[in-house]
This record gives structure tokens, sequence and C-alpha cells, in this order.
């Protein structure tokens, strides 16, 4: 999935792979091959190269997005917190439901 992302902030800045490559200092064999998820274990020094031309951090290649799109400020930091926290997806859904059946209960 990285490589996904890799794609995606690259064809946002208008870059060629040819491009991303010779700016970062890497083959241009090896960013497409990340793009293809050829090559799925990028070294940290290389996404820091990439990042450093896409002009993002490293994180926003590694993690994936939250939809951000349709939540206020407040509910996306609360989603954001609740996933550096370690709550699980499965821990989360949980919590509603329970919290569903308590609202029915009053």
């Amino acid at each position: 999935m990285i490589g996904e992302r890799v794609k995606k902030y690259r064809t946002e800045k208008g870059l060629s792979i040819t491009a991303l490559a010779d700016k970062a200092g890497v083959a241009k064999s090896y960013i497409s091959a990340l793009e293809r998820s050829i090559q799925q274990n990028p070294s940290i020094q290389l996404l820091e190269k990439i990042a450093d031309v896409l002009n993002i951090s490293v994180d926003l290649l590694i993690k994936p997005e939250v939809e951000t799109e349709n939540l206020d400020q407040e509910w996306a930091d609360l989603v954001k917190e609740a996933m550096g926290s370690g709550v699980s997806k499965e821990q989360f859904k949980e919590f509603l439901e329970f919290n569903k059946w308590k609202n029915k209960q009053n």
C-alpha cells in the first residue's frame, strides 16, 4: 500500500516516475516496482528521500489516511487519538454497540 500512496502523491505533484526518481536519487525501476507493489519493503531512508521530494511527511507514506472529509475536526482528532492509543476497530465497534444498547435502556 505504500506504493499506492507514493503514486498518489507523485501524480498529485505532477511528477513522472523518472522525475521523482531523479530528484530523490533513486533508480526509476525501483520507484516503478514500489508503485506496482513488486517492491513492498522500502527502507526508511528511501521513503525519506521520496517524501522530501514530494514535500510530505514520511508518515503519509507509511500510515493509511483517515477519511475525514465528512468529519469535523473534533471527530477526526478523536478517531486519530483512538487509532494512536491502540484501540482496535473491533473494540470501537463493541463500544458503539454497547452505547446503542445503553441508550435504548434509558
